[in-house]
């Protein structure tokens, strides 16, 4: 993998590049479309594509190890041959799941033992059985398997739990070297940077994962609930930190807000559900703001959803009309909104690009959080 920088704010820490990885060039800063089960929930793969134009997926180690399983995945040739997506692909390593299933699992120095959210069976995840099951799933860049603290946290806690990944992103960095790709293209390891909302811990994990020279690294941790400004101040302190010419990834986030912040930080890559989870649930983002679909002042209002937008859908449906699908309970009308939002992030991301190269991203920043944060 190689990172190329091609621009930076002058005026904060946004930078514009591109990641170049055997499955397509990754620009950034890039929003990555949450793939958790090898789809975009309610989005056609072509669509993805083609309308939506992302550089590139997620998919999750834990819930692909459980459906449809790696025998499945190795059989069909990897996840992009699975599931037709032959652009790049990150795979989370689970560790999130498993900090989400905390009632379902017992962590130990080796690694995690859990139950399925599915049936209930029993599975034992480990740094190296996780390096494997990523190699099978056959994801361009895989994450290196941590453990996500919750907020808020004790200090103790969250430095016992910030060791624990060191001493297991070791073993995965050695599980990677003694072994070979599944397929007939390089993978990058990113490790994940942790310490919860604590500055000495953060500074202390952030030099162990520069030291680590990896192809990118992660920031993971954060967006459980902390407050925005504590995030902030904890991704610019890590950002300092880890190497310049290395993508940085921020787990997790988030709002457009955050993602226009997190670009002002040095973040060069961003995921979330928020885009198709809120959509099903009929909240629109916007250029000018937050809709949400449902309410009745758009029941007569027959304007496009977004006249100015850049899926196709935002300019083939009313207002109205969507309104209706969600009233009248339609699955068509979250599909609608999931497109429409995943449009929107992908173009607010380009965007952010355009303006960093043309040297007012800031002044354009700051105007835009506020539209995007408003309700209309």
């Amino acid at each position: 993998m190689q990172f190329n920088l091609h621009a930076t704010d002058t005026n904060s820490s946004a930078r514009r590049g591109e990641i170049i990885t055997d499955h397509g060039v990754i620009q950034t800063p890039i929003f990555m479309p949450v793939g958790t089960i090898g789809s975009v929930k309610g989005i056609h793969i072509p669509d993805v594509k083609d309308d939506i134009v992302a550089d590139i997926i997620l998919g999750n180690t834990y819930h692909l190890y459980l459906r449809p399983g790696t025998e499945v995945l190795e059989q069909a040739g990897g996840l992009h041959k699975f599931n037709g997506w032959d652009r790049p692909i990150l795979t989370d390593s689970g560790g999130y799941q498993v900090y989400s299933l905390s009632d379902r699992r017992k962590l130990t120095e080796e690694g995690v033992v859990f139950q399925s959210h599915i049936d209930g069976s029993r599975h034992n995840f480990t740094p190296e059985s996780v390096m494997d099951i990523q190699r099978k799933i056959g994801a361009d860049i895989i994450m290196a398997f941590d453990e996500c603290t919750p907020y808020p946290c004790e200090y103790d806690y969250a430095r016992k739990s910030m060791d624990i990944t060191h001493r297991w992103l070791d073993r995965c960095v050695n599980r990677l070297n003694e072994t070979d790709s599944v397929y007939d293209y390089d993978q990058s390891l990113f490790p994940i940077v942790q310490g919860s909302t604590y500055r000495d811990l953060r500074v202390k994990s952030a030099e162990y994962i520069a030291s680590k020279c990896a192809d990118g690294n992660a920031i993971g941790g954060l967006s459980v609930g902390e407050p925005h400004e504590i995030m902030y101040e904890m991704t610019e302190l890590v950002c300092s930190i880890l190497p310049k010419d290395k993508p940085r990834y921020l787990m997790g986030v988030g709002t457009p807000a955050n993602i226009l912040e997190g670009i002002a930080l040095g973040v060069d890559m961003f995921d979330c559900v928020m885009p198709t989870r809120n959509g099903r649930n009929g909240m629109l983002f916007t250029k000018e703001g937050i809709i949400n679909i449902k309410n009745e002042k758009w029941k007569n209002d027959f304007t496009y959803i977004d006249p100015d937008g850049n899926s196709y859908v935002d300019k083939q449906y009313s207002k109205a009309y969507l309104r209706h699908l969600f009233v009248a309970k339609e699955m068509l009308g979250g599909m609608i909104a999931s497109q429409h939002n995943l449009a929107f992030y992908l173009w607010l991301v380009r965007e952010a690009g355009n303006h960093i190269v043309i040297g007012d991203f800031s002044q354009w920043k700051n105007k835009m959080v506020e539209k995007v944060s408003r309700r209309l």
